[in-house]
């Protein structure tokens, strides 16, 4: 494992130790025991419109870079037959427990993405990746070759990412964007707390790297994908820690400045693209 990875792994088992533990807004375990789903809209949604309304009862699903994997208990009890990816032992270990108290069954694997097992080859549907995903990742290359590989022929790539630019954007107000909009050079962040609790007890130093969503795509066609939708979406279900909101319809946005042409600040700015929807075949 290089410096790099390791500083991140080490990061992401400090969070898999503390999220879910009752002191942060975002991993209510409890909840999700008891039935509900931390899926927001835009996952819905992009579900849906992969498996043509169908839902993904009775398909292969790899989650990849999965955490703890809320979303994995969301899917195998729509009756997906689910594996959960992470290279964090300690994520994968409370996914399992997670799991036994939903009374669902999970596979997990311990791995790299940009370096999934042989063993997984052409054995999934569905590979799914949501929100957090890539700026971890060196290599986009490596990463959209080595999910292509564990899809079948047809099987498609589900994903509900962080656009770009809202990754530029460290807080709102003040307004910091400290990272780029592309290009992939690695970038080295200590701090303090968590994107879901930003005054946790925890202590952090990682190497993340910006991807436009041009680098997004284009990776993902250098990997034999065909790309089939994407969508902007200027609104999400959650904070994620620096998001305002939620706003009156109980979703949060990013909006800077007025929406006036006079400069009225009374009139709220035109909100920011803060997700995006990627759908994509293995050709």
């Amino acid at each position: 494992m290089d410096a790099a990875t390791a500083h991140n792994h080490d990061h992401w088992e400090q969070l898999a130790s503390f999220h879910g533990t009752g002191d942060d807004d975002y991993y209510d375990l409890d909840a999700i025991i008891s039935g509900a789903s931390r899926m927001g809209k835009p996952e819905i949604a992009a579900l849906e419109r992969a498996t043509g309304g169908r839902g993904v009862a009775g398909l292969a699903v790899a989650h990849v870079q999965s955490h703890l994997g809320l979303d994995s208990i969301t899917m195998a009890r729509a009756g997906a037959q689910v594996t959960a990816i992470d290279f964090s032992a300690t994520a994968l270990q409370r996914l399992r427990e997670l799991a036994t108290s939903c009374e669902v069954e999970i596979r997990t694997v311990e791995s790299d993405s940009r370096d999934l097992p042989d063993s997984l080859t052409a054995s999934f549907d569905l590979a799914y990746a949501t929100i957090g995903v890539l700026c971890w990742i060196d290599d986009l290359d490596a990463w959209m070759a080595s999910v292509a590989r564990i899809i079948k022929p047809g099987g498609q790539l589900v994903m509900v990412e962080c656009h770009p630019l809202l990754t530029m954007i460290d807080t709102v107000s003040p307004l910091i964007m400290d990272f780029p909009y592309g290009g992939g050079d690695a970038l080295v962040f200590c701090g303090t707390g968590t994107y879901a609790n930003r005054d946790a007890d925890v202590t952090w130093t990682t190497v993340q790297y910006p991807h436009n969503l041009g680098e997004i795509v284009t990776a993902g066609v250098r990997a034999g994908f065909t790309l089939s939708f994407l969508e902007e979406h200027t609104e999400c279900d959650y904070a994620m820690g620096k998001i305002p909101g939620p706003e009156a319809d109980g979703y949060c946005r990013i909006r800077l400045g007025s929406g006036s042409p006079q400069g009225d600040p009374t009139v709220p700015g035109q909100p920011l693209p803060l997700l995006f929807t990627l759908i994509a075949t293995k050709t």
